[in-house]
């Protein structure tokens, strides 16, 4: 598993984007709508495929018959970043291995992108939402090779938690990222970032 893309959500897609953006001093690009969970993104591509999503509920999609992924339906407050997401080439490999709660796959698409994310019942992810999401990208296309460079590069991401060493253990075997780092705290993600205008937080 490797860290595949952080999402800051918000109330609505403006405010998520306009947090990004004051952040970080860079503009997001288009994304677009994902119709099985009504939420709608824009999208910044950082060095190496990494990206950020700036994620919403879509007020002018119709209300999904299941809970929307992120724990969106139950969301109060200001933007912040809120997930992350891992890739794995192997979804049906690992996902058995990792804490019950994580979901079961999900097959998705937008455009000519093609994915499986592992997805709670609930829409909710252990350890407060701070577990990370499992996605299997199918076929060649990654939305990080598709966006265009915005000169920003993630350099470390705090996952602070509580039981940060329980969480930490659990991943262990399987993550392989030295960009991520467990802290005990409140339930909160930072991201460090590398931008044209210095190194910037991303909360």
């Amino acid at each position: 598993m490797h860290i595949d893309h952080i999402a800051v959500a918000g109330a609505t897609l403006a405010e998520a984007t306009d947090a990004v953006e004051s952040a970080l001093g860079v503009a997001l690009q288009p994304g677009g709508q994902h119709d099985l969970f009504a939420t709608h993104n824009r999208l910044l591509g950082l060095a190496n495929g990494f990206y950020i999503e700036a994620i919403a509920i879509d007020p002018s999609a119709p209300t999904p018959a299941r809970p929307r992924w992120f724990d969106l339906d139950d969301f109060t407050g200001p933007a912040r970043l809120t997930n992350w997401i891992c890739r794995t080439d192997n979804m049906a490999a690992t996902l058995p291995n990792l804490p019950a709660g994580v979901g079961t796959p999900v097959a998705l698409q937008r455009g000519d992108l093609r994915w499986q994310m592992a997805v709670p019942a609930d829409g909710k992810l252990p350890y407060d939402n701070l577990f990370p999401a499992l996605i299997e990208w199918q076929g060649s296309l990654h939305p990080g090779a598709m966006l265009a460079s915005s000169g920003c590069v993630l350099r470390r991401m705090v996952v602070a938690h509580p039981q940060a060493d329980a969480l930490a253990r659990a991943l262990a075997p399987f993550l392989e990222d030295a960009r991520v780092v467990f802290e005990p705290g409140s339930p909160a993600l930072m991201a460090e970032i590398t931008t044209p205008h210095g190194v910037r937080v991303l909360r």
